[in-house]
């Protein structure tokens, strides 16, 4: 078991304080993610005995079958399958959708072909590897995920008195299905149909208006306001219109897979996915845009976000089983000194959250963590056990 240090992100949308609060971070100005994993866009620092600090990525490959454990590196190769990280959005992030692994594969391949360097701003696909996600509320948690059913999208458009807004209205109801979202979305967001600012600030401006007269949906009129503040005339303002709106209280659990398109608002949460960096982004971001990309790989069926349930262990554990291979969650919330078993067996990370808390192996090692601190745990170290007082949070493999 191996203290981790964390890989911190400090873009735009991030917080000038969230992050640190929740990670009882020293750092001035704004942050946005803390990662720790095996990525190769920012891999974890872990505190070898031997030789002093080494990143997770070499560690790793000094010898995968004890740190991963066969089962591990035979499903997924010599690589940490998943990707911990907590988020502070301060401001909303981008409109994205994560690829599929065929499409990442394919995508990496393509760019490496034309030469674009991993480093590239304009880079769409760092890595071969799908990105399906599931997020924790930390504390409120402000998203929008999936397409809304067409004719509650046609709803949203139905009163507002403005072009555009009864083009896509047209649309909805002409085609209640599939086929109409998907036009809908590819009209907004197409670079030879999108619609020009002055037709997205004149819908903002009659959204304002429904809301000032007793709108019946105050919290999508909300959305399209706040984002034509932050990114006036952009066309991700009216897609909001069409994606479900979500709020996770703080212990509840979402899932986005790949394919999904979605915003995270305003929030601080643990996010946990399988090791990618891959986001295909069409807009509300000054980061590289490639809505073509993007649009090859959305997912355009209607369905309602995927709020996953925790199961319970021993008690003090809630378990938030995803339905991929890549990655499981736990949260543990402990208030008395007992000793209480852990799940899993394979590679985990722990990140204590709150209060002080030590971990023990099916051995003699053990490690205390405090707020913010987080840890490695090697396959060849089995069975853990945690006591003290506080919550902490366990990535692990299915």
């Amino acid at each position: 078991m191996l203290r981790i240090m964390q890989a911190t992100q400090a873009y735009a949308w991030g917080s000038s304080n969230a992050l640190q609060d929740a990670l009882a971070l020293t750092h001035d100005g704004v942050l946005a993610e803390a990662w720790m994993g095996a990525h190769t866009s920012a891999p974890s620092a872990v505190q070898a005995v031997d030789d002093g600090p080494v990143d997770l990525l070499q560690f790793v490959g000094r010898s995968p079958r004890d740190v991963l454990g066969v089962d591990v590196v035979n499903r997924f190769g010599p690589q940490l399958p998943y990707l911990l990280k907590v988020i502070a959005a301060e401001h909303p992030l981008s409109l994205q959708v994560h690829p599929h692994i065929e499409a990442a594969r394919a995508g990496y391949a393509a760019e490496d072909a034309a030469g674009v360097p991993l480093d590239s701003p304009h880079r769409n696909y760092k890595d071969r590897n799908h990105k399906p996600e599931l997020v924790f509320a930390l504390t409120q948690f402000e998203a929008m995920c999936g397409f809304r059913a067409p004719r509650r999208a046609a709803e949203m458009f139905a009163d507002l008195d403005c072009p555009l807004a009864k083009e896509l209205h047209g649309i909805l109801v002409e085609k209640p299905s599939t086929e109409g979202i998907c036009e809908a979305f590819t009209r907004l967001l197409d670079p030879a149909t999108r619609p020009e600012p002055e037709e997205v600030a004149r819908l903002a401006d009659a959204v304002a208006a429904r809301l000032a007269d007793g709108s019946p949906s105050p919290r999508t009129d909300r959305t399209v306001l706040l984002l034509q503040r932050e990114y006036p005339g952009d066309p991700g303002v009216v897609t909001s219109m069409l994606l479900n709106p979500v709020t996770l209280q703080p212990g509840e659990a979402m899932f986005v897979p790949a394919g999904g398109v979605h915003a995270y608002l305003h929030g601080v949460g643990v996010e946990i996915m399988a090791s990618s960096d891959n986001v295909l982004r069409a807009g509300l971001t000054p980061k590289h845009v490639d809505v073509p990309e993007l649009l090859r790989n959305v997912d355009y069926v209607a369905a309602p976000p995927i709020r996953i349930a925790p199961e319970v262990f021993h008690g003090a554990t809630k378990v938030f089983y995803a339905p991929v291979d890549d990655f499981e969650l736990s949260v543990t919330d402990l208030a008395d000194d007992d000793e209480h078993p852990l799940p899993g067996r394979g590679p985990r990370i722990l990140l204590a959250l709150a209060g002080e808390l030590t971990v023990a192996t099916s051995g003699d090692g053990s490690l205390t963590l405090t707020t913010g601190q987080a840890a490695f745990v090697p396959a060849s170290d089995g069975r853990l056990t945690v006591r003290g007082r506080g919550r902490l949070v366990q990535a692990d493999v299915p």
